[in-house]
């Protein structure tokens, strides 16, 4: 009897390594490699950044910026005080987003949850960000988990003209995700300098991929696409820096969209806006801020500021709601959002994921998530 527990055991252990294994498989794949090793080409490109100093690339100046860096002891502490605060009380509401053709002249867009967003700019698509995995993390097994579904299948999404990454860190470029929007759509992916290495080596074309530093443009599918300024960081393993992060402007004939991907608050705001705006629609971050990291993630107020710079007319919150990324409690980024939108009178808009709004009729904040508190 002994004999067979024992057996049992080793069994059990067995099958569990080679789940473990299976889960893991992909690791190696999801950390990305080293641009500068890559090829001639795009290392030439990347040394003649204005961003790239030293062998790594640098955030705009004059502002000082302090990464994140080790986590301090009493943050374990921390972590395991108010989980519940930090994730929704009941299920985050869904809504099916729309079939019929975007408008040929105006802007719609459809929140999936997080960053990932599909913005309808006169009749032609981009999507930004798309993270469809459970976890953003380079193994399903550790990391966040998502608070809710994404709202549609990758598979059942409408054709793409184009889809613009702002950096390499997980919760914002995903490897399966590039992977089945290399399979199922044929729309290029926008990038800054360096993340077109990662894409490479994930099976993406050669010429399905465009990058740029800041400043520099592209035209795809009668969109002018910009690389512009942001105040971040990058890095899917142990270096930092090695490719560059940034924001993307999309300007139509008459209309303009500008997406801040992850970002502290800078000056060079008011300069994007002065050159490129104003815009009908900001996607703004507004989640996983800390006093830890000031200079790396904006906090709401500080998206009202950066809107307010650029001349956004509607803002729409992005980085929040899908994954638990900070301290502060699930609800509280979109709470002091609508305060501080009241109280300086800038026009927002909070869709439930999946939910389409046209930015000539936006509908008025509902405050669903307060429901969820």
């Amino acid at each position: 009897m002994a004999g067979k527990r024992t057996a049992r055991r080793l069994l059990a252990g067995g099958v569990a390594l080679a789940a473990a294994g299976w889960a893991l498989r992909d690791v190696p794949a999801e950390l990305g490699v080293r641009p500068m090793a890559s090829g001639p080409d795009r290392v030439a490109k990347m040394r003649r950044s204005p961003q790239f100093r030293d062998g790594l690339f640098v955030n705009p100046m004059p502002e000082q910026t302090t990464l994140i860096g080790r986590p301090p002891v009493s943050l374990l502490g921390e972590l395991a005080k108010d989980k519940e605060q930090r994730r929704p009380a009941g299920l985050v509401p869904l809504r099916v987003p729309p079939t019929e053709p975007p408008p040929a002249d105006g802007v719609r867009v459809v929140w999936y949850g997080h960053a990932s967003t599909l913005v309808e700019i006169e009749g032609k698509r981009v999507l930004f960000d798309p993270v469809w995995s459970k976890r953003p993390s380079p193994s399903q097994l550790v990391g966040p988990k998502r608070h809710h579904p994404v709202p549609v299948e990758l598979g059942e999404l409408p054709d793409i003209d184009a889809i613009a990454i702002s950096h390499d860190h997980y919760d914002h470029l995903d490897l399966a995700t590039v992977k089945a929007l290399t399979r199922t759509q044929k729309a290029p992916f926008l990038v800054p300098l360096g993340i077109g290495a990662h894409l490479e080596r994930w099976g993406v074309p050669a010429y399905r991929i465009i990058e740029l530093d800041w400043e520099e443009e592209a035209l795809v599918a009668g969109l002018r696409f910009v690389a512009t300024a942001a105040r971040h960081f990058s890095g899917r393993a142990f270096t930092r820096n090695d490719t560059l992060w940034g924001s993307w402007v999309v300007a139509g004939k008459s209309r303009r969209v500008f997406y801040a991907g992850d970002s502290g608050y800078f000056s060079g705001y008011q300069g994007i806006g002065a050159q490129y705006g104003p815009f009908d629609l900001t996607l703004m971050p507004i989640g996983a801020y800390s006093p830890a990291w000031p200079d790396i993630h904006m906090n709401p107020e500080e998206a009202v500021n950066a809107h307010l710079d650029l001349g956004g007319q509607l803002l729409l919150p992005v980085h929040w709601a899908t994954f638990t990324l900070a301290l502060h409690p699930w609800a509280e980024p979109v709470d002091r959002l609508w305060r501080e939108a009241k109280a300086r009178d800038v026009k927002i808009v909070v869709p439930r994921p999946g939910e389409a709004v046209d930015t000539s009729a936006a509908p008025a904040v509902e405050g669903w998530w307060e429901m969820l508190t």
